[in-house]
């Protein structure tokens, strides 16, 4: 995997760096500077960020929302900060695995495998999530159609949706763009 490390210790990175090429990671950046994260991550686009640091500052977790917005991917971060607030904020900014005293070299690659699986889960459920939205934009946009051809051609809601549908397969188009020409036609004309 291409791994991107987040120290601000080069003592504490060294042995992260270590571990993880051990492991048989390629380390693709390292960066010691919160306001270079997000721009490392769009040069270098690694498999997954692993963040070491005594306590997430904001800078760090405002960055980090930055990446999950645009370039999602799954975040380890090995803390000594066991509040429930700071592991919220890291959670909210998109950390998959917040790990409190965990920094132990037979303990990383379980974390990691963790950490993707669940980044994989998440981002499934939020494809899925995005799909459903979709079809339901999709299919109100089609209720409306089918309602205003009902009021203007004095038809059936079932000879309505047979109108629409033809209309799609004539002009090779999706249902809901057809059902969205309907609507704007319909409001140009008033």
């Amino acid at each position: 995997m291409k791994i991107m490390l987040f120290d601000e210790s080069p003592e504490r990175s060294l042995f992260l760096r270590m571990t993880l090429e051990r492991l048989g990671h390629e380390i693709v950046a390292e960066v010691s500077d919160s306001r270079q994260l997000y721009d490392e991550v769009q040069r270098q686009s690694p498999d997954a960020i692993i963040i070491d640091t005594e306590s997430p500052s904001r800078d760090t977790l405002e960055h980090l929302c930055m990446i999950t917005e645009s370039c999602p991917r799954p975040i380890v971060m090995f803390t000594q900060d066991a509040k429930r607030e700071s592991i919220r904020e890291a959670v909210r900014a998109g950390v998959t695995a917040y790990i409190v005293d965990g920094l132990a070299a037979e303990r990383i690659a379980p974390i990691i495998e963790t950490a993707v699986a669940r980044f994989e889960a998440f981002q499934s459920v939020q494809t899925e999530l995005a799909q459903t939205r979709s079809k339901l934009s999709e299919r109100k946009l089609v209720e409306r159609a089918k309602g205003i051809l009902m009021k203007e051609k004095k038809i059936s809601e079932e000879e309505a949706f047979g109108l629409l549908r033809k209309l799609a397969m004539d002009r090779s188009t999706p249902l809901g763009t057809v059902a969205e020409q309907v609507i704007t036609f319909a409001k140009l004309l008033g």
